[in-house]
């Protein structure tokens, strides 16, 4: 692979209270057969030996930073969003070609970010890439079920012109769905977003669940899919697809009540007008390819 500014990356890492896996995942970027240029890791109030773990790195590594964060302790989405934008401030004295979300809990192959910078260098269009990400379940990794035009937000990765283009860096979206609606502005933008097969990463710890369990993870992301704008009919059809999906039958119906209870009583939508009407065409397309594939007796729901 040629080496240039504009195949160069940077990453950035919001951490709070991983000290059970921030050290493999810093040991992963390590053995990349192409190096960040640089690597942000911002502490975003941890209370555990989140930021000692990292400095004991820094000395040996000069690429990494370490960002330290103070002030409300409390979790949300919105304060991921603030700690990988205060990160992306780090990066203006460098130059770099793509810029990348990695969560504090992801182990990668070696060849991980050389094999999707190569699928950037051959697809001018492509806007975000990422490989396949496999999720813990019953402490069997599970493949995370995600469209082609889909990456996963654990393992973002922007051309830099496309990061410009949504507005250079994350919506601060108190609920989540901080990587949908990155993906969902770049492709009203004309890029191209997606999951770059025979590559895969695989997160440590079970999506969702740092902070709840299961169920309360679940209704969760029923409310937070309302707060994106999704369509109602999408969602419904959507939750019958994620019944396949662990907790099955009562996972999907407990999301589905979290999504009505909060179109119901009107919870404010979190996107610009724009991007959800822009979202909701394109799902009112997918309806249209999946009643289309019923009748042909060959269909798939695309999420």
């Amino acid at each position: 692979m040629k080496s240039s500014t504009l195949l160069s990356y940077a990453l950035i890492t919001p951490a709070r209270n991983e000290e059970a896996f921030i050290g493999e995942t810093i040991q992963g970027v390590l053995a990349q057969t192409v190096l960040p240029t640089r690597w942000v890791i911002v502490d975003d109030r941890s209370t555990d030996r989140t930021a000692e773990i990292v400095r004991s790195f820094l000395a040996a590594h000069p690429f990494i930073r370490l960002l330290s964060l103070s002030g409300d302790v409390s979790r949300s989405f919105g304060k991921k969003a603030s700690a990988f934008n205060a990160g992306v401030e780090l990066l203006s004295d460098i130059e770099y070609g793509f810029i990348g979300n990695l969560d504090a809990d992801m182990k990668l192959p070696p060849e991980y970010y050389e094999t999707v910078l190569r699928e950037f260098e051959r697809d001018p269009v492509l806007g975000v890439g990422g490989g396949t990400v496999f999720t813990l379940a019953g402490g069997r990794p599970v493949r995370l079920d995600a469209a082609a035009d889909s990456v996963p937000g654990a393992v973002q990765l922007f051309r830099r012109k496309c990061f410009r283009d949504i507005g250079g860096g994350y919506l601060l979206l108190e609920q989540g769905g901080i990587d949908a609606a990155a993906e969902v502005m770049a492709r009203m933008d004309g890029w191209g977003v997606r999951q770059i097969p025979g590559i895969a990463a695989q997160e440590l710890r079970r999506m969702g669940t740092a902070a709840d369990g299961d169920l309360v993870a679940k209704y969760k992301e029923g409310t937070r899919f309302h707060s994106l704008g999704y369509g109602t009919l999408y969602y419904l059809v959507r939750a019958v697809h994620k019944m396949r999906f662990k907790p099955r039958i009562i996972g999907s119906l407990i999301a589905v009540v979290g999504f009505l209870v909060a179109r119901l009583t009107a919870q404010p939508i979190s996107l610009p007008s724009e991007v959800v009407a822009y979202l909701q065409a394109e799902q009112k397309q997918k309806l249209r390819a999946l009643t289309a594939g019923l009748f042909r007796g060959n269909w798939r729901f695309r999420d």
